[in-house]
């Protein structure tokens, strides 16, 4: 088995991967992108068939590279993406190694920085980056027994109408996954129920410009915390069929069944909590407040954008809301397939170093763990709102590399023998001071 030495060993080769790689990169730091599938192989095995981005190309891209072949207003297939993130990957010039599972993470124990093992042997580095994402092992809660229907699956694992059993389908959430989901079905002819939880739904478009533009503007974007208790709040927002706002009610007339959040089985009854109104009243709240933030930033601004006063109409209520459906028999009901929206948790069984809470979550400030030299990209809320979004890691990545480039300084710094340097050393060290002078003071968290 391989064994070798570098500064950074980033583990995946997803967007964040990516990003981190041409930050290292320009920064003249030693690194390697481990990949244990493809690169950005989430988007390409992962989702189903038809699924697009929620924003439009010219927003959910990277800086250097535009989308070719799509329009910017646009939304790229899940394909595209994949193809976009390939081809950046080789435009920089990333040393990604696919087919490479990272086994364990350990801290040497007699010397500074880590023992990466992996499936292709075993690497020592400096800094280790996780940058796996947020969606790493998909959660079905166990509310439903396996056999109660033929089948259940998470979001993840499905594909297209056709591989499910005939009759009626359960999607259990309402973020964007789930409502595209139910959508698709609804339009192949399946009987569709949906749980609806708390969720957050922008206007796709507003007076002509998407609801990335508005987040932008309004300085949404950069929110550092979300609002207390929605920390997990789904955003409801689609780009397929060209982009459209979703509107529960637009759903509900079109023939989808919605109830409250699954709440417990029995005996082959499946019971949804009574707060089917109570959720739809948030996101209609929400999605009025930024209509109105929006019309003031246009009169603040003198911009010439036109009115749409039609947007603020919300209309009547669904039976669905004034009825709610409290209990549904799935065998009566002709349900055959639950698909479970309901998100991903976290697995970092790998990183066995001490970069976590008690819950087990990332214990980090912008993705600088409080185990030093450990970092964590690509995740919800990393620095801002933005940090889970395309864009987002990009310029969350910037952050971590400049960290990682100033660490490296100071280590240079301490372990360079001044004889040495002076005779034969002296670039490394000059390098590396010139990037700490470069930068400015070390960022929060930078010693340790």
């Amino acid at each position: 088995m391989a064994s070798e030495e570098t500064d950074v060993v980033v583990v995946g080769a997803g967007q964040a991967g990516i990003a981190m790689s041409e930050h290292l990169t320009a920064l003249g730091v030693p690194h390697v992108v481990l990949e244990r599938h493809r690169v950005a192989e989430r988007w390409r095995s992962e989702r189903w068939d038809s699924l697009v981005a929620n924003g439009p190309a010219w927003h959910d891209r990277f800086p250097g590279l535009e989308f070719p072949d799509v329009d910017p207003d646009s939304f790229a297939s899940k394909e595209q993406v994949a193809d976009y993130f390939a081809a950046y990957a080789e435009k920089i010039g990333a040393p990604v190694r696919c087919g490479v599972e990272v086994t364990s993470v350990r801290r040497h124990a007699d010397r500074p920085g880590f023992r990466v093992r992996t499936s292709d042997g075993t690497i020592d580095a400096r800094f280790v980056v996780a940058a796996t994402g947020p969606f790493q092992r998909p959660v079905i809660p166990p509310i439903v027994p396996d056999g109660a229907v033929p089948v259940q699956i998470h979001s993840s694992a499905y594909r297209n109408p056709g591989q499910l059993p005939e009759g009626a389908v359960l999607v259990v959430g309402a973020g964007s996954s789930g409502v595209q989901i139910a959508d698709e079905l609804r339009r192949s002819g399946r009987r569709v129920f949906l749980s609806v939880g708390p969720h957050d739904r922008p206007p796709r478009r507003y007076r002509g410009r998407d609801f990335c533009w508005w987040l932008g503007v309004l300085g949404l974007w950069d929110a550092e915390t979300p609002a207390q208790g929605a920390e997990h709040v789904t955003i409801a927002v689609s780009g397929a069929h060209g982009g459209r706002t979703v509107d529960f009610r637009t759903l509900a007339a079109a023939g989808i069944r919605l109830a409250g959040m699954t709440a417990g089985y029995d005996g082959g009854v499946l019971r949804f909590a009574p707060d089917l109104a109570e959720h739809i009243a948030a996101g209609d709240a929400k999605y009025l407040a930024l209509l109105k933030a929006a019309d003031e930033y246009v009169t603040r601004n003198g911009l010439d954008l036109p009115e749409e006063p039609e947007a603020h109409v919300l209309g009547p209520d669904p039976d669905s809301v004034t009825d709610p459906l409290l209990e549904l028999d799935l065998a009566e009901a002709g349900v055959t397939s639950i698909i479970w929206a309901t998100g991903f948790a976290a697995d970092y069984g790998w990183l066995e170093v001490d970069a976590f809470d008690e819950k087990g979550r990332p214990d980090q400030r912008r993705g600088v763990s409080r185990e030093p030299g450990v970092y964590f990209l690509g995740l919800p809320w990393l620095s801002r709102r933005g940090s889970s979004f395309i864009w987002g890691v990009w310029h969350d990545a910037r952050y971590v590399a400049d960290h990682i480039a100033i660490r490296r300084g100071y280590l240079a710094y301490a372990t360079t023998d001044r004889a040495t340097t002076d005779r034969a050393g002296g670039d490394r060290a000059t390098t590396d001071r010139a990037t700490i002078d470069r930068a400015g003071a070390a960022p929060a968290g930078a010693e340790s």
